[in-house]
């Protein structure tokens, strides 16, 4: 398999990470033997550095630097919050027009791979933008609910916390559809069976951040999930209208 690449030059490469592909090597699954950071390197056949991650059922906008000084640079625009990020999620339910989830996450850890790191942090800020694109409701009844009712949604991060977006829609109870760690397990059985939609509906679909060399403005933009805009597309929702969706603000 070839990965996207959306964009590369001298000092960076960017590229969409399929949903189910882990970043690098991970004590998480010592099984796995396929990373996005080694196909990468191997496709360009250049060493590259990571500089941010995507849980490894999202999909989306991933981006490397080709030089531990470049890496340096980018991880302090992440640090500093330079780097503005926009995802696209379907989560269950009618979720509000638009507003803000203010509400801190404790460090979430890993018992293998964090097992050395502090157990008693306090809660750390984290903060959500979220907007309603669209919304459905299919004539099945669901657990205790007599119809199914979804949402697209639009969601910009402010923080960069472990699993903040899944918790976050969780936390107002509008968990992404096929989030098994925080989701509906109702809801997931019945889009894995009924749409045959397989993983979770969350995708990266754009970065933006100062170019850290060439110190002009970058925009990193991945296609839109195909299994997201398949089932979508099986909620009636035409390709125009999801790229109305997802390009509003540049038609304004």
């Amino acid at each position: 398999m070839m990965l996207e690449v959306i964009y590369q030059d001298e000092h960076v490469v960017a590229i969409h990470k399929p949903a189910g592909l882990l970043v690098h090597r991970s004590l998480i699954d010592k099984r796995e033997t396929v990373f996005a950071m080694q196909m990468l390197r191997d496709q360009i056949n250049q060493h590259v550095f990571p500089v941010h991650r995507l849980d490894r059922p999202t999909s989306g906008v991933l981006l490397f630097a080709l030089s531990s000084d470049v890496a340096r640079m980018l991880t302090e625009q992440l640090t500093l919050k330079h780097v503005s990020k926009t995802y696209y999620a379907i989560v269950r339910g009618y979720s509000p027009e638009q507003g803000q989830i203010d509400y801190a996450l404790k460090e979430k850890l890993d018992k293998i791979a964090d097992k050395k790191a502090r157990q008693d942090k306090a809660p750390q800020d984290a903060l959500t933008d979220f907007q309603t694109l669209q919304s459905f409701e299919l004539p099945f009844p669901v657990g205790r609910y007599q119809s199914a009712r979804y949402s697209l949604i639009k969601l910009m991060p402010k923080t960069g916390r472990k699993h903040q977006l899944r918790r976050h829609m969780a936390h107002i109870r509008h968990p992404i559809v096929g989030d098994t760690t925080h989701g509906d397990g109702k809801q997931n059985q019945f889009v894995r069976l009924q749409y045959n939609f397989e993983g979770m509906a969350l995708t990266c679909f754009e970065m933006a951040l100062m170019h850290p060399v060439e110190k002009n403005p970058l925009i990193l933009r991945s296609h839109f999930d195909k299994r997201m805009a398949d089932l979508l597309y099986s909620w009636g929702m035409t390709p125009s209208q999801l790229h109305q969706s997802i390009h509003q603000e540049e038609t304004r």
